[in-house]
């Protein structure tokens, strides 16, 4: 396994890798790690990571995530407001129409659609944005917080009480999903109320359902201990292959370096 390892800006460790799984002919999942090449338009725009999880077949799922990742960016990058909030909000919306429409003009397609959870930094500020049940994790002083809420059929059970917290993970519903980008008539992403400020040594954990459906929060908390963001994406995966590997397996992992600022 090949671990994508950018080099961003001073402020964080950025590590990414993807793994088809040992039971999947082929990888639908979809990222990158993005920050714009001049300063001035840094100090506006930030760092953006995002991950996305297609489904609707072999080419569907594929061409799904991929474009959900690169409208994002590109929405992102030339958005005219300087507002995360509002610019996380903006590019999941027209990667939802992108996706509808590329599956207008391939009708072998259709159905096609695609989980994505983005995440934006600017100034140590966290901002996310999510639809489907791709996760945002993070991880502070060895505890771990779920960030972002599944958008799927058993987190409603949850919702309801019709389903206990503590069964939710290995319910056998758990991956059928209430939203998809590229899916229904609209979608209505979740967007973060308000920034999360984060702090030295943070750690954030963008993964998909391959991932997080067979390693548990505890051993997420493991992996990030005293490890390197590329450390921690190979022992996640590898946990992960360990265990069967039933699906594709995306992750990636951002660190706040300590002692610096953005």
């Amino acid at each position: 396994m090949v671990v994508d390892c950018c080099k961003p800006r001073l402020g964080f460790e950025v590590a990414s890798l993807s793994d088809i799984g040992l039971q999947r002919g082929n990888n639908e999942d979809s990222y990158l790690y993005w920050e714009p090449e001049a300063e001035a338009d840094f100090e506006k725009k930030g760092r953006l990571g995002v991950i996305a999880d297609g489904m609707g077949g072999y080419e569907g799922g594929q061409e799904a995530s991929r474009i959900a990742v690169q409208t994002v960016r590109e929405a992102y990058a030339t958005a005219r407001s300087n507002d995360p909030k509002i610019s996380l909000h903006e590019a999941f919306i027209l990667a939802h129409a992108n996706i509808q429409r590329y599956a207008r003009e391939h009708i072998e397609l259709q159905g096609m659609g695609t989980t994505c959870t983005a995440l934006a930094i600017l100034d140590r500020q966290l901002f996310f944005a999510h639809v489907g049940d791709s996760r945002l994790y993070l991880v502070r002083n060895r505890t771990v917080s779920k960030l972002t809420r599944d958008h799927s059929y058993v987190s409603r059970l949850v919702e309801s009480g019709i389903v206990r917290l503590e069964d939710a993970e290995t319910h056998p519903q758990r991956h059928i999903l209430m939203a998809a980008l590229g899916s229904g008539s609209e979608v209505v992403p979740d967007i973060s109320p308000k920034p999360h400020l984060l702090q030295d040594d943070d750690v954030l954990i963008l993964c998909t359902d391959g991932l997080w459906g067979q390693v548990t929060e505890k051993e997420l908390v493991l992996a990030v201990e005293g490890a390197s963001p590329q450390q921690t994406c190979l022992a996640l995966v590898k946990l992960a292959l360990e265990r069967g590997g039933p699906d594709n397996i995306t992750v990636q992992v951002l660190r706040c370096q300590p002692g610096t600022s953005g």
